[in-house]
C-alpha cells in the first residue's frame, strides 16, 4: 500500500485497517495507527463540513441580548448619592426578600455611594499610623505656593558666606 500524502485522520486511510484487522495483520495495523496524527483535533469526528456561515455579531450588546443577561451593576452613581437603598424598606414590608432580590436584578443598585477613586474611608484612616495619617492630610490639602514661601538662594548664600548667619546658626545649636 502507497500513501502519497501526509496521514493525518482514519478517512485517509479507507478500508486499509478494516483489512488489517481481518487479515490479522498487527504489523500492519500498528503501523497504520502509528502513521497517523497524534493531535486529536485532526481526528475525523473533528472534522466537520465548512459552510459559508454569515459573521455572527460577538459584540457585548449583542451576546448580553442572546443570554438574556440584564442590565449591568455599576460600580458607582454619576453624583455622590447617600440614600442608595432607601426604597429597599418599602419591598421589606410587602413582599420580603424575594422582592428586593428581583428588584436588584431589574434595576441594579451601584457598589458604593461615591464615584471617588481618592476617597479612603474614615474606619481606614482611624486605623492607620500617625505617619500615614499625616501623609493622607499633606496629600488632601494643596500646597500653598506664594511670594512669602520662595526664599532667594542667591542672598540666603551671600549671608552664610559673609557670616551673618553663622552666629545665629551657632545660637540654634
Amino acid at each position: 500500500m502507497q500513501i502519497d500524502d501526509l496521514l493525518l485522520k482514519e478517512a485517509q486511510l479507507g478500508v486499509a485497517l478494516n483489512i488489517s484487522v481481518h487479515a490479522s495483520r498487527r504489523g500492519d495495523f500498528g503501523l497504520l495507527l502509528s502513521a497517523l496524527s497524534q493531535d486529536a483535533l485532526d481526528f475525523s469526528q473533528f472534522d466537520l463540513p465548512r459552510s459559508a456561515i454569515d459573521e455572527k455579531d460577538s459584540s457585548e450588546d449583542a451576546l448580553k441580548k442572546e443570554l438574556q443577561i440584564g442590565p449591568q451593576k455599576p460600580l458607582a452613581p454619576s453624583e455622590y448619592d447617600f440614600l442608595i437603598g432607601q426604597y429597599n424598606r418599602y419591598f421589606v414590608k410587602d413582599g420580603g426578600l424575594e422582592d428586593i432580590k428581583l428588584n436588584e436584578c431589574l434595576d441594579p443598585e451601584p457598589l458604593h455611594i461615591r464615584d471617588d477613586r481618592t476617597h479612603v474611608p474614615l474606619s481606614v484612616v482611624e486605623n492607620l499610623e500617625p505617619a500615614v495619617r499625616a501623609k493622607l492630610a499633606k496629600q488632601k490639602q494643596p500646597e500653598v505656593t506664594g511670594k512669602d514661601n520662595d526664599i532667594d538662594a542667591a542672598a540666603f548664600y551671600d549671608q552664610l558666606a559673609s557670616g551673618e548667619m553663622q552666629s545665629q546658626l551657632r545660637v540654634a545649636v
